[in-house]
């Protein structure tokens, strides 16, 4: 033990002869692991806040969108007009066993105007059963009633980043005040719960008005953004975009799938895609990160190699005095995991340091995995270990005369 604690406090005043070059070292070291640890941790967070998002839509969620799937992303306008208000009012009445309620929706950006404040934002017409299958709360006020659908009420609720945009606080009561939205009045009657965001995607950036309204006022459409449909329990989501592709292919004359003008997806459905994508998206900081870590092995290596040519003669020395192979390997080695071990303590400190702060400035998650700091410290210490063994193979295999002969 006692020697054990000699080796390593002679690897330290070893390493310290040179601060410079042992902080360069170390440097790149703490670039690595901080990278890990920040870069996944990022990705964790960032799949954390895409599924809480798509989860926040609804639970049991069915959409139906305009436009086959194999449109792709940009759909033409004839695709976008496949889904009318007649299709959303028929499955309500189908009487469909594994439906629970229909929400058809209407959706288009447009400019909103309170005093001398205005903000471009996200306009949805819907009726009473949105808010019930997006899980959509009230903070203050009340929702749109079957009563302003039918009336084609002038009346809104509003979301609290449009309530930040307008009124400058989330917490203003502006129920009661007027907006104008694309040069028509209207009267707020609520304030939503707040979601959060995700990415570029802000669900509480978004108004809510009476589909009648929206459609025969405001937009100036006969056709629907898209249905929202809650199955009856997560047990037969499966059945219910069953029931809807077959019910709706009968209503739009379609003989095939193939030919289907609409497109069906589940929440679960978009989570998996999600979860995918994120998941890539994580494994390939990693990988980058990853890349990092071995180029700060690789100057280690460097440093240890340069470290070896100017400690010749004192190899040979202690070569010639008794010292054994096994010995010199140690030290070399000792002094190659000292500097990763140091440097992988500071990159720890750091990668969740800069994680922390991500968090903080982007409102999101704050998430470290025990096993990626597991991961990524064992990395270093093992690249020490790798790295090292060459240069101290090295020093170890150098002859006592040539060694003392060296200049």
């Amino acid at each position: 033990m006692i020697e054990f604690w000699e080796l390593i406090k002679e690897s330290v005043n070893t390493l310290r002869l040179n601060k410079m070059r042992t902080s360069l070292a170390v440097l790149g070291i703490v670039i690595g692991i901080g990278s890990v640890i920040a870069l996944i941790s990022i990705g964790q967070s960032s799949q954390k806040s895409v599924t809480s998002q798509i989860e926040s839509l609804g639970s049991n969620l069915i959409t139906v969108s305009p436009g086959s799937q194999s449109s792709g992303m940009v759909r033409t306008s004839t695709a976008r007009k496949t889904l009318t208000l007649a299709d959303a009012e028929a499955l309500e009445k189908a009487g469909l066993s594994a439906i629970n309620s229909v929400s058809p929706e209407s959706s288009s950006r447009l400019q909103v105007i309170a005093g001398d404040n205005n903000t471009n934002t996200t306009i949805y017409g819907v009726k009473s059963t949105y808010s019930g299958i997006h899980n959509l709360k009230i903070n203050g006020g009340r929702f749109i009633t079957d009563s302003d659908y039918t009336s084609q009420s002038h009346v809104a609720v509003l979301g609290p980043t449009v309530v930040e945009d307008l009124y400058g606080s989330s917490s203003y009561d502006c129920i009661g005040e007027i907006i104008r939205i694309n040069g028509q009045n209207f009267t707020i009657i609520g304030i939503t719960v707040a979601k959060g965001s995700s990415g570029m995607t802000d669900s509480d950036d978004a108004i809510y008005i009476p589909l009648s309204t929206a459609m025969k006022q405001l937009f100036g459409v006969n056709y629907l953004s898209s249905i929202a449909i809650e199955a009856a329990s997560s047990d037969v989501m499966v059945q219910a975009q069953n029931q809807i592709g077959y019910f709706l292919l009968a209503r739009h004359k379609k003989t095939e799938i193939a030919k289907a003008d609409f497109t069906i997806r589940s929440s679960e459905e978009m989570l998996s895609t999600a979860s995918s994508v994120t998941g890539t998206f994580t494994s390939l900081l990693s990988g980058v990160a990853a890349i990092s870590l071995i180029v700060g092995g690789i100057g280690i290596m460097n440093i240890m190699l340069v470290t070896v040519t100017e400690r010749t003669r004192e190899i040979g020395l202690r070569k010639a005095l008794g010292a054994k192979k096994k010995t010199i390997i140690t030290q070399f080695l000792t002094e190659s995991v000292i500097l990763t071990f140091t440097g992988g303590i500071l990159g720890i400190i750091i990668g969740v340091a800069t994680s922390y702060g991500y968090s903080r400035i982007n409102s999101s998650n704050f998430t470290i995995s025990p096993y990626s700091v597991l991961l990524a410290f064992s990395v270093s210490v093992v690249i020490g270990i790798i790295f090292g063994w060459y240069p101290a193979k090295k020093a170890a295999s150098l002859q006592p005369i040539e060694a003392l002969r060296y200049e």
